[in-house]
Protein backbone atom coordinates (compact mmCIF):
# COMPACT_ATOMS: atom_id res chain seq x y z
CA UNK A 1 0.00 0.00 0.00
CA UNK A 2 1.42 3.57 -0.95
CA UNK A 3 0.07 7.02 0.04
CA UNK A 4 1.54 9.08 -2.73
CA UNK A 5 0.94 12.95 -2.69
CA UNK A 6 -1.48 13.14 -5.16
CA UNK A 7 -4.66 15.74 -3.84
CA UNK A 8 -4.41 19.00 -3.38
CA UNK A 9 -4.73 18.56 0.39
CA UNK A 10 -2.63 20.37 3.20
CA UNK A 11 0.89 17.90 3.71
CA UNK A 12 1.80 16.89 6.80
CA UNK A 13 4.97 19.12 8.09
CA UNK A 14 7.26 17.82 10.78
CA UNK A 15 7.61 20.87 13.63
CA UNK A 16 8.19 19.27 17.16
CA UNK A 17 10.72 16.77 18.05
CA UNK A 18 10.72 15.23 21.69
CA UNK A 19 12.06 11.95 23.53
CA UNK A 20 12.00 9.90 26.60
CA UNK A 21 14.57 7.18 27.93
CA UNK A 22 13.96 5.59 31.28
CA UNK A 23 17.53 6.70 33.57
CA UNK A 24 18.10 3.48 34.39
CA UNK A 25 20.53 1.38 31.86
CA UNK A 26 21.28 -1.56 32.03
CA UNK A 27 24.77 -2.72 30.75
CA UNK A 28 25.77 -6.51 28.90
CA UNK A 29 27.56 -7.16 31.71
CA UNK A 30 24.58 -6.75 33.82
CA UNK A 31 22.41 -8.94 31.79
CA UNK A 32 25.18 -11.59 32.15
CA UNK A 33 25.00 -11.88 35.56
CA UNK A 34 21.19 -13.36 35.37
CA UNK A 35 21.52 -14.93 31.46
CA UNK A 36 23.79 -17.39 30.07
CA UNK A 37 25.27 -15.54 27.88
CA UNK A 38 28.36 -13.19 27.75
CA UNK A 39 29.13 -9.64 26.52
CA UNK A 40 30.73 -10.06 23.26
CA UNK A 41 27.72 -12.62 21.93
CA UNK A 42 25.20 -10.10 22.76
CA UNK A 43 27.21 -7.42 21.17
CA UNK A 44 28.53 -9.33 17.92
CA UNK A 45 24.59 -10.56 17.05
CA UNK A 46 23.09 -7.07 18.05
CA UNK A 47 24.68 -4.46 18.41
CA UNK A 48 23.42 -3.70 22.11
CA UNK A 49 26.02 -2.63 24.22
CA UNK A 50 23.76 -1.26 26.63
CA UNK A 51 19.68 -0.34 27.06
CA UNK A 52 17.26 1.36 29.08
CA UNK A 53 14.47 -0.52 31.54
CA UNK A 54 11.52 1.50 33.00
CA UNK A 55 11.00 1.06 36.73
CA UNK A 56 8.19 -1.18 37.85
CA UNK A 57 6.29 2.28 38.20
CA UNK A 58 6.36 3.72 35.19
CA UNK A 59 3.99 3.00 32.54
CA UNK A 60 3.87 3.51 28.77
CA UNK A 61 1.23 6.59 29.43
CA UNK A 62 4.62 7.90 31.73
CA UNK A 63 6.86 7.97 29.01
CA UNK A 64 4.62 8.78 25.77
CA UNK A 65 3.55 12.06 27.89
CA UNK A 66 7.25 12.77 28.82
CA UNK A 67 8.62 12.63 25.17
CA UNK A 68 5.19 14.13 24.05
CA UNK A 69 5.46 16.80 26.08
CA UNK A 70 9.29 17.94 25.09
CA UNK A 71 8.16 17.82 21.31
CA UNK A 72 5.21 20.48 22.19
CA UNK A 73 7.71 22.35 23.99
CA UNK A 74 10.10 22.16 20.52
CA UNK A 75 7.12 23.63 18.83
CA UNK A 76 6.08 26.07 21.27
CA UNK A 77 2.47 25.35 20.42
CA UNK A 78 -0.01 22.88 22.05
CA UNK A 79 -2.48 23.60 19.76
CA UNK A 80 -3.15 20.02 18.41
CA UNK A 81 -6.53 18.28 17.72
CA UNK A 82 -5.45 14.38 17.87
CA UNK A 83 -3.00 12.39 19.53
CA UNK A 84 -1.99 9.14 17.63
CA UNK A 85 0.23 6.71 20.02
CA UNK A 86 1.65 4.40 18.42
CA UNK A 87 2.75 1.14 21.33
CA UNK A 88 2.23 -2.33 21.12
CA UNK A 89 2.32 -2.60 25.14
CA UNK A 90 -0.84 -0.25 26.15
CA UNK A 91 -1.59 0.01 30.09
CA UNK A 92 -4.68 -1.86 29.60
CA UNK A 93 -6.38 -3.98 27.28
CA UNK A 94 -9.04 -1.22 27.32
CA UNK A 95 -9.21 1.56 27.64
CA UNK A 96 -7.16 2.94 25.23
CA UNK A 97 -3.59 4.66 26.60
CA UNK A 98 -3.62 7.49 23.91
CA UNK A 99 -6.48 9.74 26.82
CA UNK A 100 -4.69 9.32 29.02
CA UNK A 101 -1.75 10.61 27.73
CA UNK A 102 -3.95 13.61 26.07
CA UNK A 103 -5.10 14.49 29.66
CA UNK A 104 -1.89 14.17 31.26
CA UNK A 105 -0.77 16.88 28.94
CA UNK A 106 -3.73 19.23 29.20
CA UNK A 107 -5.59 18.28 25.93
CA UNK A 108 -8.49 16.78 27.50
CA UNK A 109 -10.85 16.85 24.21
CA UNK A 110 -8.89 16.44 21.47
CA UNK A 111 -9.22 12.87 19.39
CA UNK A 112 -6.76 10.44 20.79
CA UNK A 113 -6.36 6.93 20.05
CA UNK A 114 -3.71 4.07 19.85
CA UNK A 115 -2.30 2.55 16.49
CA UNK A 116 -0.74 -0.90 16.87
CA UNK A 117 1.67 -2.10 14.13
CA UNK A 118 4.58 -3.32 16.82
CA UNK A 119 8.16 -2.02 15.80
CA UNK A 120 6.58 -0.35 12.23
CA UNK A 121 3.84 1.40 14.41
CA UNK A 122 5.22 4.86 13.95
CA UNK A 123 5.15 5.17 10.76
CA UNK A 124 1.92 3.60 10.55
CA UNK A 125 1.02 6.76 13.18
CA UNK A 126 2.54 9.40 11.01
CA UNK A 127 0.66 7.95 7.91
CA UNK A 128 -2.66 8.39 10.13
CA UNK A 129 -1.84 11.62 11.24
CA UNK A 130 -0.85 12.93 7.54
CA UNK A 131 -4.53 11.51 6.40
CA UNK A 132 -6.31 13.26 9.43
CA UNK A 133 -4.28 16.63 8.13
CA UNK A 134 -4.95 15.96 4.85
CA UNK A 135 -8.74 15.61 5.44
CA UNK A 136 -8.86 18.76 7.01
CA UNK A 137 -10.14 16.86 10.24
CA UNK A 138 -6.85 18.34 12.01
CA UNK A 139 -4.54 21.20 11.88
CA UNK A 140 -1.61 19.82 14.19
CA UNK A 141 -1.19 16.16 15.16
CA UNK A 142 1.00 14.87 18.13
CA UNK A 143 2.20 11.52 17.08
CA UNK A 144 4.10 9.46 19.80
CA UNK A 145 5.83 6.03 19.50
CA UNK A 146 6.29 4.64 23.20
CA UNK A 147 7.06 0.89 24.34
CA UNK A 148 7.85 -0.80 27.55
CA UNK A 149 9.56 -3.80 25.11
CA UNK A 150 11.85 -5.20 28.02
CA UNK A 151 8.49 -6.58 29.99
CA UNK A 152 7.82 -8.97 27.27
CA UNK A 153 10.57 -11.55 26.79
CA UNK A 154 10.98 -14.27 29.31
CA UNK A 155 13.22 -13.26 32.20
CA UNK A 156 15.19 -16.28 31.21
CA UNK A 157 15.40 -16.13 27.14
CA UNK A 158 18.62 -14.97 26.63
CA UNK A 159 17.58 -14.89 22.66
CA UNK A 160 15.09 -12.00 23.25
CA UNK A 161 15.83 -10.09 26.61
CA UNK A 162 19.25 -8.90 25.38
CA UNK A 163 17.22 -6.77 22.32
CA UNK A 164 14.42 -5.34 24.11
CA UNK A 165 13.96 -1.72 26.01
CA UNK A 166 12.05 0.88 27.02
CA UNK A 167 11.60 4.63 25.92
CA UNK A 168 9.42 6.83 23.76
CA UNK A 169 9.63 9.66 21.10
CA UNK A 170 6.88 12.01 19.51
CA UNK A 171 6.99 14.66 16.78
CA UNK A 172 3.97 16.99 15.80
CA UNK A 173 2.80 17.48 12.11
CA UNK A 174 0.87 20.51 11.28
CA UNK A 175 -0.67 21.61 8.23
CA UNK A 176 1.58 23.00 5.37
CA UNK A 177 2.80 22.76 1.88
CA UNK A 178 4.44 19.43 0.57
CA UNK A 179 7.46 21.62 -0.62
CA UNK A 180 8.40 22.73 2.69
CA UNK A 181 11.20 21.02 4.19
CA UNK A 182 9.51 18.95 7.13
CA UNK A 183 6.72 17.72 4.82
CA UNK A 184 6.09 13.78 4.76
CA UNK A 185 6.46 12.45 1.44
CA UNK A 186 4.69 9.39 0.17
CA UNK A 187 4.10 6.66 2.72
CA UNK A 188 4.75 3.03 1.65
CA UNK A 189 2.94 0.40 3.90
CA UNK A 190 2.42 -3.13 4.39
CA UNK A 191 1.87 -6.56 6.19
CA UNK A 192 1.63 -10.20 5.67
CA UNK A 193 -0.05 -12.14 9.02
CA UNK A 194 0.83 -15.17 7.15
CA UNK A 195 3.78 -14.80 8.95
CA UNK A 196 2.81 -13.71 12.30
CA UNK A 197 4.28 -16.64 14.44
CA UNK A 198 7.95 -15.08 13.66
CA UNK A 199 7.63 -13.00 16.51
CA UNK A 200 4.35 -13.13 18.91
CA UNK A 201 3.57 -12.49 22.37
CA UNK A 202 0.69 -15.12 22.89
CA UNK A 203 -2.21 -13.92 25.43
CA UNK A 204 -0.71 -14.65 29.41
CA UNK A 205 3.03 -15.61 27.67
CA UNK A 206 6.07 -14.34 26.49
CA UNK A 207 7.35 -13.18 23.86
CA UNK A 208 8.50 -16.30 20.85
CA UNK A 209 11.12 -15.54 17.91
CA UNK A 210 11.91 -17.09 15.33
CA UNK A 211 15.74 -15.17 14.89
CA UNK A 212 16.94 -16.01 11.15
CA UNK A 213 13.61 -16.19 9.75
CA UNK A 214 12.46 -12.50 10.95
CA UNK A 215 15.81 -11.40 10.11
CA UNK A 216 15.38 -12.60 6.40
CA UNK A 217 12.03 -10.70 6.39
CA UNK A 218 13.19 -7.71 7.51
CA UNK A 219 15.90 -7.29 5.04
CA UNK A 220 13.83 -8.51 2.19
CA UNK A 221 10.81 -5.67 3.22
CA UNK A 222 13.10 -2.86 4.57
CA UNK A 223 15.24 -2.68 1.34
CA UNK A 224 11.83 -2.69 -1.04
CA UNK A 225 10.23 -0.46 1.32
CA UNK A 226 12.45 2.13 1.44
CA UNK A 227 13.03 1.88 -2.21
CA UNK A 228 9.67 2.31 -3.00
CA UNK A 229 9.01 5.59 -0.72
CA UNK A 230 12.44 7.37 -2.05
CA UNK A 231 11.20 6.45 -6.05
CA UNK A 232 8.00 8.28 -4.89
CA UNK A 233 9.81 11.02 -3.48
CA UNK A 234 11.30 11.43 -7.23
CA UNK A 235 14.75 10.61 -5.44
CA UNK A 236 17.18 8.16 -5.93
CA UNK A 237 19.07 5.98 -2.95
CA UNK A 238 22.17 7.89 -3.81
CA UNK A 239 20.12 11.42 -3.15
CA UNK A 240 20.02 10.18 0.43
CA UNK A 241 21.39 11.65 3.09
CA UNK A 242 20.62 9.60 6.33
CA UNK A 243 18.55 6.46 6.62
CA UNK A 244 16.94 6.34 9.75
CA UNK A 245 15.91 2.79 10.38
CA UNK A 246 13.84 1.15 12.91
CA UNK A 247 16.62 -0.02 15.77
CA UNK A 248 15.57 -3.73 15.48
CA UNK A 249 19.46 -5.56 15.44
CA UNK A 250 22.72 -4.09 13.90
CA UNK A 251 22.93 -6.89 11.86
CA UNK A 252 19.99 -6.13 10.15
CA UNK A 253 20.48 -2.15 9.81
CA UNK A 254 24.05 -3.56 7.84
CA UNK A 255 22.31 -5.81 5.65
CA UNK A 256 20.23 -3.08 4.12
CA UNK A 257 23.12 -0.90 4.14
CA UNK A 258 24.80 -3.37 1.86
CA UNK A 259 22.06 -3.84 0.01
CA UNK A 260 21.25 -0.45 -0.88
CA UNK A 261 24.74 0.65 -1.01
CA UNK A 262 24.19 2.95 1.93
CA UNK A 263 27.77 3.19 3.86
CA UNK A 264 27.68 3.07 7.36
CA UNK A 265 28.06 7.21 6.97
CA UNK A 266 24.51 7.73 6.20
CA UNK A 267 23.20 5.21 8.44
CA UNK A 268 21.85 6.46 11.87
CA UNK A 269 22.24 3.84 14.13
CA UNK A 270 21.70 4.32 18.54
CA UNK A 271 20.45 0.76 18.96
CA UNK A 272 24.34 0.43 21.19
CA UNK A 273 22.88 2.39 23.83
CA UNK A 274 18.78 2.48 23.35
CA UNK A 275 18.69 -1.35 22.68
CA UNK A 276 14.87 -2.27 20.46
CA UNK A 277 12.66 -0.04 21.68
CA UNK A 278 9.94 -0.88 19.45
CA UNK A 279 7.40 1.95 18.27
CA UNK A 280 10.12 4.66 20.20
CA UNK A 281 12.89 3.45 18.09
CA UNK A 282 12.71 5.77 14.84
CA UNK A 283 11.50 8.83 16.57
CA UNK A 284 14.29 8.15 19.69
CA UNK A 285 17.08 8.05 16.53
CA UNK A 286 15.46 10.78 14.90
CA UNK A 287 15.66 12.79 18.60
CA UNK A 288 19.36 11.75 18.95
CA UNK A 289 20.40 12.21 15.43
CA UNK A 290 19.42 15.54 15.42
CA UNK A 291 21.02 16.23 19.36
CA UNK A 292 24.55 15.30 18.19
CA UNK A 293 24.86 16.80 14.50
CA UNK A 294 24.43 13.59 12.41
CA UNK A 295 20.80 15.23 10.82
CA UNK A 296 20.84 18.59 10.01
CA UNK A 297 18.31 20.80 8.48
CA UNK A 298 18.40 19.99 4.71
CA UNK A 299 19.48 16.68 4.72
CA UNK A 300 16.87 14.25 2.99
CA UNK A 301 16.03 11.53 4.95
CA UNK A 302 14.01 8.23 4.85
CA UNK A 303 12.71 6.55 7.78
CA UNK A 304 11.90 2.39 6.91
CA UNK A 305 10.37 -0.18 9.63
CA UNK A 306 9.88 -3.89 10.15
CA UNK A 307 8.07 -5.85 12.80
CA UNK A 308 5.78 -8.08 13.70
CA UNK A 309 2.35 -8.76 11.99
CA UNK A 310 4.42 -8.97 9.64
CA UNK A 311 4.33 -5.07 9.35
CA UNK A 312 6.55 -2.67 7.41
CA UNK A 313 6.73 0.73 6.12
CA UNK A 314 8.88 3.76 5.47
CA UNK A 315 8.56 7.42 3.97
CA UNK A 316 10.87 10.20 3.13
CA UNK A 317 11.38 13.97 4.29
CA UNK A 318 13.88 16.84 4.46
CA UNK A 319 15.05 16.94 7.68
CA UNK A 320 13.56 21.03 8.89
CA UNK A 321 15.42 23.37 11.24
CA UNK A 322 14.01 22.91 14.85
CA UNK A 323 14.67 24.05 18.03
CA UNK A 324 17.42 21.97 19.56
CA UNK A 325 16.57 19.76 22.03
CA UNK A 326 18.49 17.54 24.55
CA UNK A 327 20.52 14.08 23.75
CA UNK A 328 17.37 11.38 24.91
CA UNK A 329 20.35 9.31 25.70
CA UNK A 330 20.85 12.10 29.32
CA UNK A 331 17.56 12.01 31.37
CA UNK A 332 14.80 13.66 29.73
CA UNK A 333 12.48 12.35 31.63
CA UNK A 334 13.22 13.17 34.81
CA UNK A 335 9.70 13.00 36.20
CA UNK A 336 10.03 9.10 35.30
CA UNK A 337 12.68 8.37 38.01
Amino acid sequence: MTSPRTNPGPAAVVFGLGAALPPCSVSNAQLCRELDTSDEWIRTRTGIRERRIADPGVSTADLAAAAADQALQSCGSSDVQALVLATTTPDHLMPATAPTVAARLGLTGIAAFDVAAVCTGFVYALATAAGLIASGTAQQVLVIGADRMASLPAPDDRTTRPLFADGAGAVVLRSGDDSEAGALGPVVLGSDGTHRDLLLVPHGGHMQMQGPQLFRHAVTRMCAATRQAVQLAGWHIADVDRVVPHQANSRITDAVGRHLAIGTDRRVQTIAHTGNTGAASIPLALAQAAADGTVLPGHRLCLTAFGAGLTWGATTLIWPDLKPAPSPLHDTAKELS
